[in-house]
Order: C-alpha cells, then sequence, then structure tokens
C-alpha cells in the first residue's frame, strides 16, 4: 500500500547524507579559490585601466579634450578643452595622460607661467592647508590628485604660491568645474 511507504526511507536519507556533504565539501573546497591569485608578475597595478573604462572615456568623456599624441613616449595626452589659459598668470591644470601599450592612465598636473617648488594654499573658514608639491612622478601626482580631491569635497578655496608670490587657483566656477570634470574622469578610469 502506497500510503504506509515512508517518504524518507533508509535508502534516500543516505543519498541526501552523500549530496549534502558532498555539496557542502565542495562550496568549502572552491571558497578558497575564488579567482584571488598571487600576482608575480611584478607590474604595478595601480594606474591599470580596464578595457571598457578606456573605451567609455575615448569614446564619450574624450570630446571634451583636446588631444595630442606622443608618438615619441606612446602616450596620448588630454587636456580639457574648457581649461582657462593665461599668457601671464600662472595656472595649475590638470591633463590625463593615456599610455595604451601598457593599459595605465595617469594624472599630470601641467604648471604654465611659473616654476617649481610650488605651494597650493587651501582655505576653508578657519581651517587652512598648505600642501607643497614639487614635479614628481605618476605616485605625487597621483598623492596632489587625492589631496586636492579630498579638499575639494570639503568646500575649499585654493591660492597658488609661487616664490614669494601668491595668486588665485581655481577661483572662478569654470575653472573648478574642469578640476571636478578632470578628476572624476580619471577616477572612473581607474575605476
Amino acid at each position: 500500500m502506497p500510503a504506509r511507504d515512508p517518504i524518507l526511507s533508509p535508502e534516500i536519507i543516505r543519498i541526501l547524507k552523500i549530496f549534502i556533504f558532498s555539496s557542502l565539501g565542495m562550496v568549502i573546497a572552491f571558497s578558497f579559490f575564488d579567482g584571488y591569485r598571487a600576482d608575480n608578475s611584478g607590474r604595478d597595478r595601480s594606474f591599470l585601466v580596464a578595457d571598457a573604462n578606456w573605451i567609455y572615456f575615448l569614446n564619450v568623456r574624450g570630446i571634451h579634450y583636446d588631444r595630442e599624441v606622443r608618438r615619441d613616449a606612446g602616450m596620448t595626452l588630454f587636456r580639457h578643452s574648457k581649461r582657462i589659459q593665461t599668457d601671464s598668470l600662472p595656472s595649475f591644470f590638470p591633463a590625463l595622460i593615456l599610455n595604451p601599450t601598457k593599459d595605465e592612465a595617469y594624472i599630470y598636473f601641467e604648471l604654465e607661467n611659473a616654476e617649481y617648488p610650488i605651494q597650493i594654499l587651501a582655505q576653508s573658514g578657519q581651517k587652512s592647508e598648505i600642501v607643497d608639491f614639487s614635479n614628481g612622478n605618476n605616485a605625487d601626482h597621483f598623492q596632489l590628485l587625492t589631496q586636492l580631491n579630498s579638499l575639494l569635497e570639503n568646500d575649499y578655496s585654493f591660492q597658488l604660491r609661487v616664490g614669494d608670490s601668491i595668486f588665485p587657483l581655481w577661483a572662478e566656477e569654470k575653472e573648478l568645474s574642469v578640476l571636478k570634470t578632470v578628476m572624476e574622469d580619471y577616477f572612473r578610469l581607474l575605476d
């Protein structure tokens, strides 16, 4: 009689135990191999750009930039087309550098009409900070970018000190907008 047959017979219970324990064992074993592998290449991956971010920048965001192809270095410089350029006052704007052979992107702050070293004076109400900067390598420019980004998020205003002279830096809303746009595009490239 089918009504009296137990649903969980001893054979079914053994099959369920085998299935449950083997599944649990596989989950535990695979949790140790979830895609994280040792990077023994020695390559610095901090400036690496994913293909999707690269294509997005070139096709969507790149139209807002003036391009300078540097064949000698194998890189392309992108300067925002709405940055303000003057003949006499110093200016300090970031440029994006894309290296297609290494799939990397760098930030480089270009100082025009002045000489290094410089100081960036940041002020917000009673708080003030001084950022010293001498032209450096990719890591130095990236560190400056992250410092400026945190200051911009806290609504600091900026001045540029070159020697004994102080000049306004990113004082107009248009200049500040260009700076924020370049920063956003660079962080999006690095993801």
